[in-house]
């Protein structure tokens, strides 16, 4: 029997899985170096995909995981209906994920790259043209108020920022912050940062109408999922100015191809999905899926916490 790795974890995290069970390694589930038949449990990260033709191709198949809090590269209806325990680390990257969003809220209002960029590039006298802003005072507009979107909210408050959270129909927005319609949202913040999952329903939730209707010169960050904004559509607020700078750990397709607009945008600030990508957090998402999984393969009972739900 076999553990089946789409993606490499944390060493340690590798070596706990392999005292249970020998580690194979595999892309696709048409990989013909994987014997899929031995198949007892699979785990990825971010980008390895569990697919539904995956599961059928191992019929030993006890857990799936990912590393992580997002499952949107999990079948997870697929394996709900397979009766496919799928583990995962809900709110394992909450911390940093929100102390990641802050760094980028600073450093595209107060321009803190291009800063450096310039003064690398001998071009000291930019200074003299410097329009950056300090966060204190500014509003905050949050989509998104869970694990990650609470931090947030709580760092900002610290720094001095009003924060306003989209409202939602049975869920009271707690002090200090104010919860709001979509619409006062997007035209009261200085700052969008959004928290959502990516679902059918959150699929370019933010397209040309949102961005049209959002405060001219306002911020973005996202540190979600790419696909919550229609491309097209940033760039074009980007390319107008309409949209102050977007600030970004993730975009709809990653890496982005050479020549995209974003890259070219001096009121762009990239990283490359490293959010939570810490050595302190990564080695603890990682270590808690793998516990959970061993658990499972023991026929001991993983903590419940780690169980998606549906």
């Amino acid at each position: 029997m076999t553990i089946l790795l789409l993606e490499s974890l944390h060493a340690d995290a590798e070596a706990l899985l392999a005292t249970h069970r020998p580690l194979a390694r595999a892309q696709d589930p048409n990989d013909p170096r994987c014997d899929f038949d031995t198949v007892e449990a699979i785990l990825t990260r971010g980008r390895g995909r569990i697919s539904e033709a995956l599961l059928l191709r191992c019929p030993r198949l006890r857990a799936i995981a990912r590393a992580g809090v997002g499952l949107d590269n999990l079948d997870t209806r697929a394996a709900s209906r397979l009766g496919i325990p799928v583990v995962f680390a809900p709110g394992g990257n909450a911390e940093t994920v929100a102390e990641h969003t802050l760094a980028l809220v600073l450093d595209v209002v107060r321009g803190i790259s291009r800063q450096s960029r310039a003064v690398a590039e001998g071009r000291w006298e930019e200074r003299a043209r410097y329009a950056g802003n300090e966060i204190r005072g500014l509003t905050l507009g949050v989509l998104g108020f869970g694990n990650i979107g609470q931090r947030v909210a709580r760092f900002a408050h610290m720094f001095g920022m009003r924060v306003l959270v989209l409202e939602r129909e049975g869920r009271a927005v707690p002090a200090p912050y104010t919860g709001v319609p979509l619409r006062v949202l997007l035209e009261e913040a200085d700052v969008l940062t959004l928290h959502l999952p990516l679902t059918p329903a959150t699929r370019g939730f933010l397209g040309p109408r949102e961005l049209d209707a959002m405060k001219p010169g306002a911020f973005l960050v996202n540190t979600a999922r790419g696909a919550l904004v229609d491309g097209p559509s940033l760039r074009a607020a980007l390319a107008s100015g309409r949209l102050g700078g977007f600030a970004a750990d993730v975009l709809e397709v990653e890496p982005p191809a050479a020549g995209d607009a974003l890259l070219d945008c001096d009121r762009v600030v990239l990283t490359p999905h490293t959010a939570s990508l810490t050595m302190l957090t990564y080695r603890a998402m990682c270590m808690s899926t793998a516990t959970n999984v061993v658990a499972i393969l023991r026929g001991e009972t993983p903590d419940p916490h780690s169980l998606y739900r549906g």
